[in-house]
């Protein structure tokens, strides 16, 4: 007899080795499937659950139950038992509506050209608010260069319309026929500026959108009126604070030397490119909180590279302040350092 024969032999024995219970639960009705499939005319309790049987060591006990990995069958009504926890080979993955799971929804491949014809199109549009508030300021631009004028210098005696005949005040001094209307075109664009400066923001969040996440988005929509608020702010400080200490010293630093004549150009050149400058540098903050709330960059680097940044804050200043005895730019750069430490200050002092 060959081994296979004997194989044969041995598995009817086996069969009939079977106990009443297991018996029983051939002849019960099949009750409501709630598991896998199973095949109940065999007569074998549990022989398809987690594709094994009896065979395949599946304890039963003496009450009918035939339990595989943590499944059972009862005797009883032939309902397959939820599988013990932890017993299940299921891997447990994250679904996409997981709030901790969220990516950026609409993020996508494009080409770069499109890219550019986009970020085309936001300047753009940046720029034709610019152009519409500048048209709309410039019929009162006369009336806001004398305001302006004469809020740091002096004024004749007799008032403005004493200018070309008195000898005292600081009155403009026109030296080429352009001079007028390219201040009013400054004044103009001044007021352009301030109001765009917030739609600039918001264009690069809309450039930026689709690969943001949506608390960015969250920061980034906050920022668009607190850039308008901090450009005010600007404007605010370089009107009370910065420009009257300038013409103070431009007034005094050669008093019983030499009269000093005021060109037009030069000198509202100054008022509106300190102006227009402090309204950026206010932006300062802003940038910084932006970049840390989305984890561009930290604290900790920028304050173990705070040498670097008073270097570069320094050039700027010197680089864009049209002022030869240096009054200007040093208090241009003293104040972008400033603004650059507060900010390091207030993120330090509430964690960040």
């Amino acid at each position: 007899m060959t081994a296979a024969d004997g194989g044969d032999n041995d598995r009817p024995a086996r069969d009939e080795s079977r106990t009443d219970a297991d018996s029983d639960v051939s002849t019960q009705p099949r009750g409501p499937a709630t598991g896998r499939d199973r095949d109940t005319n065999t007569g074998r309790a549990g022989a398809d659950i987690d594709a094994g049987g009896p065979d395949c060591g599946a304890p039963v006990t003496d009450g009918g139950e035939a339990t595989a990995d943590g499944g059972e069958v009862t005797a009883e009504s032939g309902e397959v038992s939820p599988e013990r926890p932890g017993s299940s080979s299921e891997v447990s993955v994250p679904e996409s509506d997981d709030p901790g799971f969220e990516g950026a929804p609409d993020d996508e491949e494009m080409p770069l050209t499109e890219h550019i014809e986009e970020m085309l199109g936001r300047f753009l549009a940046v720029a034709a608010v610019m152009g519409g508030v500048a048209l709309l300021v410039f019929p009162v631009a006369d009336s806001i260069i004398n305001f302006l004028w004469y809020s740091f210098l002096p004024a004749p005696d007799g008032g403005i319309s004493e200018c070309g005949t008195a000898s005292t005040g600081a009155c403009p001094r026109v030296y080429n026929p352009l001079a007028l209307l390219l201040a009013r075109l400054k004044v103009a664009s001044l007021a352009g500026l301030i109001v765009a400066l917030p739609v600039f923001v918001y264009q690069t969040y809309l450039f930026m959108r689709p690969g943001l996440y949506p608390n960015e988005r969250r920061y980034y929509l906050a920022a668009v009126p607190t850039s308008l608020v901090l450009a005010l702010v600007g404007v605010a400080f370089a009107y009370f604070l910065i420009l009257p200490v300038i013409f103070v010293y431009f007034l005094n630093y050669s008093e019983g030397v030499a009269e000093i004549a005021f060109a037009l150009t030069e000198t509202f050149d100054l008022i509106i490119l300190m102006m227009g400058l402090f309204a950026l540098i206010f932006q300062i903050p802003l940038f910084i909180m932006l970049a840390i709330m989305m984890g561009v960059t930290t604290r900790k680097w920028l304050a173990d590279r705070r040498l670097l940044f008073w270097f570069s804050f320094g050039g700027i200043a010197f680089l864009f302040s049209p002022d030869p005895t240096g009054m200007a730019p040093l208090l241009v750069a003293l104040t972008m350092i400033t603004l650059f430490e507060l900010t390091l200050g207030l993120l330090r002092w509430t964690g960040r």
